[in-house]
């Protein structure tokens, strides 16, 4: 899932603008996973990135308890409930209402707010975890490194809140943006599970800068953290350390954080 952007389509002189809708309306009519999920009764396209990934890797099973974060409008979480079955249970959460699915239970709320957070343990009851998915990105400002520092962001935030709650030997996929940063997420992952592997399933788009961090048997303990350390402090850390970001860098990009409010589908899981 992603989040439709509001901004202004650039103006090109000769109509570039017009033309380039033009463009992404053909392709969007021509796209076969479109095609697929609408004759297979799937709510968006991006449904069949997690089947590709499921089918490749078997993150969740039959009976599995499985939290979708960044839900809307439900593609992934079709695919959850298909996979774990009657004896499965899927917790779907977003920030816009989600129409009802057989088999999930929707929580309209910010999964980087502790009160939703709070919600969703409830929910759990101590209950294990087998699997977190998340299809998250921020609103886009059209602005590609701000857009992509702003989705790292979530995505730690994401890791913050799922790392700690899941059980021993789960399972965690998230979409990423490839840009800054990227590298310190991945270390991040592989200090809690053993294995760690960045894929692109076939459904994404080949203009699509988007990858997806599928992360195996989460670790009884995190290696190379500091006491306490979050994702998010230690990605800032190994960016720190790599020259890639001076200390205080980022501090601007922060404000962008209210990027995180407004989650739904945009063109390219419609």
């Amino acid at each position: 899932m992603c989040i439709a952007s509001h901004t202004a389509p650039l103006h090109i002189p000769g109509g570039g603008a017009v033309s380039m809708s033009k463009r992404w309306y053909t392709e969007h009519r021509r796209d076969p996973w479109r095609r697929d999920a609408k004759s297979s009764g799937y709510r968006a396209r991006s449904a069949y990135k997690l089947l590709q990934i499921q089918n490749r890797f078997e993150l969740m099973r039959e009976g599995d308890t499985v939290i979708d974060v960044g839900c809307h409008p439900g593609g992934w979480s079709q695919v959850a409930v298909e996979v774990t079955g009657h004896e499965g249970r899927v917790i779907a959460v977003d920030l816009e209402p989600c129409a009802p699915i057989d088999g999930v239970e929707l929580v309209v709320g910010d999964i980087t707010e502790k009160l939703t957070q709070d919600l969703i343990m409830e929910m759990v009851a101590g209950s294990p975890i087998h699997s977190i998915v998340s299809d998250i990105s921020p609103s886009l400002t059209g602005q590609y490194e701000r857009d992509q520092a702003i989705s790292i962001d979530l995505v730690c935030a994401v890791m913050d809140f799922s790392f700690p709650i899941l059980n021993p030997g789960g399972s965690f996929v998230t979409k990423i943006f490839q840009g800054r940063g990227i590298e310190g997420v991945v270390e991040a992952a592989k200090g809690r599970f053993s294995k760690v592997q960045r894929y692109s399933p076939e459904a994404s788009r080949n203009s699509s800068s988007e990858t997806f961090l599928v992360c195996m048997n989460k670790l009884p303990r995190a290696r190379g953290f500091g006491p306490k350390e979050t994702v998010a402090e230690f990605v800032e850390r190994t960016m720190v350390e790599s020259g890639i970001l001076t200390k205080g860098e980022d501090e601007p990009a922060t404000a962008g954080k209210v990027g995180f409010t407004v989650h739904r589908a945009a063109r390219d899981d419609e």
